[in-house]
């Protein structure tokens, strides 16, 4: 993570009595949000190489500003601004201004936003976000108020209050998910190569060899996979490498071990990518999990200085 000494908490940047902000992020579970993962953060000079979610992102900007890029455009969100991401979209992140921005984040799986469309909208087909981007302080307070519910241990706020927000969100900006388009022998090509990462993804093919063994050249591989996937194979495989770690460490893997597992060379190689696409360092995000079953108002109080 970019801004200054790595710290034990996934804390980043300059002494607390600095002229800057520090840059610190906490990314947990709160056992009665099932299907939710939670965020927050300051960042400063920190960015986010391009990488997917397998859940919904609905970041609510308390301060500064986020830039990010998403199908082909950099677009910004600011201070009660929510900037809103589909399961697997490729996407970055970074300042848009020097100071940073400071935001939490709800990460709802498709399986719990598609039960609250059902419920609450008239949406058809598989529930998603329009635009990346809505100006709405109103949402925002609302996110806020999710993530210091769930600090404090209120679960009965918690759970009412992403639903009144995700169903606020869907009504202003959702609608039914394009459908997949139509299978071509690109996309075919690019979901075999897929397929073959997937399966090996400890110790993969060279691109050349990937091409040949699919019956294709180097560059079509590599034109038919940016088209369905929207980044290059190698992106992909850093991606869904994070994506297996995170598993791992959820189950109790040590960092170091799962670096392994995944095909990284070691733990600072995991901990590099890791910081990157997740925003909190490998091990910080691992005590998270492990402490999810604390009691709410001793780590509402720990977190009091986050809360948005």
């Amino acid at each position: 993570m970019a801004g200054g000494a790595r710290r034990s908490d996934g804390r980043t940047g300059a002494e607390a009595g600095g002229d800057r902000p520090v840059e610190r992020a906490r990314h947990w579970r709160y056992d009665d949000l099932p299907g939710v993962d939670l965020l927050r953060a300051r960042y400063i000079r920190k960015t986010f190489v391009r990488h997917t979610h397998e859940h919904f992102v609905i970041a609510a900007i308390a301060d500064g500003v986020e830039v990010f890029h998403h199908r082909g455009s950099d677009v910004s969100a600011g201070a009660g601004a929510l900037a809103l991401v589909n399961p697997d979209t490729p996407h970055t992140g970074r300042a848009g201004v020097p100071d940073g921005w400071r935001y939490g984040a709800v990460y709802p799986s498709p399986e719990v936003v598609a039960a609250i469309a059902a419920e609450t909208t008239g949406i058809r087909g598989t529930p998603g976000f329009l635009s990346p981007v809505l100006d709405d302080p109103y949402t925002v307070r609302l996110v806020h108020q999710v993530l210091r519910a769930a600090d404090e241990g209120n679960a009965l706020a918690a759970d009412t209050l992403l639903r009144v927000a995700v169903t606020r969100l869907l009504r202003l900006n959702g609608g039914p998910l394009p459908e997949r388009p139509v299978r071509t022998a690109g996309a075919g090509i690019a979901l075999r190569a897929r397929e073959v990462l997937h399966e090996r993804m400890a110790e993969p093919p060279t691109l050349e060899r990937l091409a040949t063994d699919l019956g294709t050249s180097p560059f079509a591989l590599l034109r038919a996979f940016r088209d369905r996937y929207g980044m290059p194979p190698h992106a992909w495989l850093t991606d869904a490498r994070v994506r297996r770690a995170r598993l791992l460490l959820d189950a109790g893997t040590a960092p170091a071990e799962a670096a392994v597992a995944v095909g990284f060379t070691d733990q600072p190689h995991l901990n590099r990518h890791f910081t990157r696409i997740v925003g909190v360092p490998p091990g910080a995000y691992q005590r998270e999990r492990r402490s999810a079953g604390e009691p709410g108002p001793v780590r509402g109080r720990k977190n009091v200085q986050d809360r948005g």
